[in-house]
């Protein structure tokens, strides 16, 4: 051991070199991250993030068991329901570009505790897929030395047969952990260097595949004699949409980061459409040339794409395309160990969560003990646990995350201002308070002139229509609608879902209720567009809201519900866990209770005028006192 020590201390003086760091100049900076990614470092994070694994793996398995050449289709389609997600993130990392993605989101629009269990879903998301990577990383690279590794641990160290544990420890994937955490701890310029790095490599990798591809194509392979473009049908395609999708949920990194982001209005949502247009095409391309090169039904789930070349006796291809599968599981491995440490510390910051991990390393600006604690715990889980039992958690954790924030896009843009709850600016109080977390600062502040429309309220070209609706107070008709549009969406999930199998309703029934839950759900929409919304010019916006965000919704719910009950029993003692922690420890540390108690004498109110979010804080002082330090802030 004492002969690694220098080499730790020289790859730790290596790293703040790359990170070009400075001796702090004040101590405030030791609580908020450092704004060094620009559009290009938070585009390939995205790109690291989707096109990794499931490139070389997925597209085999998909092509060969469920979809044939039409995983093309697959992947189109998966796209397209990837994008109504993908743009409400874009909405969101816009209007608040601070760290904590689907947490934050729900935080702003639903309050604590709903953002707590989305939160701790995020977190086991990033976990297992963090674990998962590292296993298709060790299990690719013990393929190329003929599983020589494999052989040697069962050997040397031993094997069980154990459910839930793999057949033997893997110590090459919990290396790579923890080599990975100990250079995402070093800074988000390290991290995103090496990322730069592994992406371009692997989308060189990506383009030699296509253009080969295309070269050894055969059309015959989609001809009827191979069993034709779609030999699964259309539920074929379908079902291979659902595999397909969680190809795409890797842009999720784009918005945990925006904290860090130069100029986060701008470069979040266009490197969150760059990014997946990228990973759409990468994948569409590469299924389009594998199942041109050799008949759908002759390929090797594990490794499709090697083996497409080894078929077609192009040996020194198939090791270039397993060279490009590690360097794209390493991108994917980097960008869940640069976003889990920051969903924890956005919900420590709040105090929702150990304290410990709201502290952010005053050279390197991360949240260092967040990045090696939960680096310990993945490296542990790839260690030990067989994966393929627990990957089904994924899904259903981003999918309910996804649906949260849809619906927080909604409530957002129909959400009224309203006078702060403390003291303004115009009439300071004895007493006021700080907080260090974005989430304690949220007050929204009315500037609106009583006589424009409020979010929430009734458009004034419809009032002679539909005056009825304008009896009710400002904002219960959307609550109501809101309502009832997701109640709908969940029957129209049960009912697609459910309809023909479990529930065993007659032909006419299924239509007739498929029919009625329809018109409810259009209803709720129509209801929804015909009241006044936050509108900003400097801002991305997402169009036709809250349509959008709805379909979103139903096709999120669809894909839930096609889960296994097993994964919802598993899924349900993960969010018993998390409801522990919650009311043993968040609750009692949260920062929004300590709202009510008598503290400092100075606060910091986030303003939004016309009721929209934008990213002002204002300090607020009673007269007595001299004024105030620059307050934080957000670009």
């Amino acid at each position: 051991m004492a002969r690694g020590l220098p080499t730790i201390a020289s790859l730790a003086r290596l790293c703040q070199k790359l990170n070009r760091l400075k001796p702090l100049e004040d101590s405030t900076m030791e609580t908020s991250l450092r704004r060094c990614l620009s559009t290009l470092d938070l585009t390939l994070l995205g790109v690291g993030g989707m096109v990794g694994s499931g490139l070389y793996v997925l597209t085999g398995a998909v092509a060969k068991e469920v979809a044939g050449p039409a995983v093309l289709l697959s992947f189109g389609v998966a796209a397209v329901a990837s994008l109504l997600a993908a743009l409400c993130y874009a909405e969101f990392g816009a209007r608040v570009p601070r760290t904590g993605s689907a947490y934050l989101f729900t935080y702003v629009s639903m309050g604590e505790l709903w953002a707590f269990l989305i939160g701790w879903n995020v977190l086991l998301e990033y976990i297992i897929g963090g674990a998962a990577v590292a296993r298709a990383w060790s299990g690719y690279l013990d393929s190329m030395f003929s599983h020589g590794i494999r052989n040697f641990t069962e050997t040397h160290v031993g094997s069980w047969q154990v459910p839930l544990l793999g057949h033997y420890p893997d110590f090459l994937a919990a290396g790579i952990i923890l080599l990975a955490s100990a250079f995402v701890s070093c800074g988000a310029r390290v991290s995103s260097w090496l990322n730069h790095t592994f992406s371009a490599i692997s989308l060189l990798v990506i383009l030699f595949i296509v253009i080969l591809g295309f070269i050894l194509a055969q059309p015959h392979n989609w001809s009827a004699d191979e069993g034709g473009f779609a030999p699964f049908g259309f539920s074929g395609v379908m079902a291979g949409t659902a595999s397909c999708f969680y190809a795409f949920v890797g842009f999720d990194v784009i918005a945990a980061s925006s904290e860090e982001a130069q100029n986060p209005r701008r470069s979040v949502p266009l490197a969150i459409a760059i990014s997946l247009a990228i990973a759409a095409g990468a994948y569409i391309l590469v299924s389009t040339v594998l199942t041109l090169m050799v008949p759908w039904h002759s390929l090797d789930p594990d490794s499709a794409l090697a083996d497409a070349f080894y078929q077609r006796g192009y040996r020194w291809a198939g090791f270039i395309v397993a060279a490009g599968s590690i360097c794209a599981m390493n991108t994917v491995l980097l960008s869940l160990l640069f976003s889990l440490p920051r969903i924890v510390y956005a919900m420590a910051a709040d105090g929702l969560f150990f304290q410990v991990f709201a502290h952010v390393h005053p050279r390197t600006q991360v949240p260092v003990a967040g990045t090696l604690a939960f680096g310990l715990l993945t490296a542990f889980l790839a260690l030990l646990l067989d994966l393929e039992s627990l990957v089904q958690f994924l899904s259903l954790g981003t999918l309910l995350a996804y649906t949260f924030v849809a619906t927080s896009i909604i409530v957002l843009r129909f959400q009224k201002s309203s006078p702060p709850s403390s003291p303004g600016p115009a009439s300071p109080g004895p007493l006021t308070k700080q907080h260090s977390s974005f989430s304690d600062h949220l007050q929204l502040v009315g500037t609106m002139h009583a006589s424009v429309p409020e979010p929430g309220e009734l458009k004034p070209a419809l009032r002679p229509y539909l005056g009825f609706l304008d009896g009710y107070s400002p904002g219960a008709v959307v609550t109501w609608a809101l309502g009832i549009m997701l109640a709908s969406a969940i029957t129209i999930g049960c009912v697609l879902v459910f309809g023909n199998s479990t529930l065993h309703l007659p032909h006419w029934g299924y239509i007739l209720l498929l029919l009625l839950t329809s018109v409810m759900f259009l209803l709720s929409l129509l209801v929804l567009g015909a009241h006044q919304q936050q509108y900003r010019e400097d801002l991305f916006q997402i169009p036709m809201v809250p349509l959008i965000p709805a379909l979103s919704i139903v096709l999120n719910i669809c894909l839930m519900l096609k889960l296994s009950y097993l994964t919802w029993v598993r899924f349900s003692i993960w969010l018993l866990m998390g409801l522990a922690v919650y009311f043993g420890y968040g609750i009692r540390h949260s920062k929004e209770n300590q709202r009510e108690l008598p503290g400092l004498n100075s606060t910091h109110y986030v303003v939004f005028p016309r009721g929209s979010l934008e990213e002002t804080v204002q300090a607020v002082q009673p007269p007595s006192q001299a004024p105030a330090q620059d307050p934080g802030h957000m670009e």
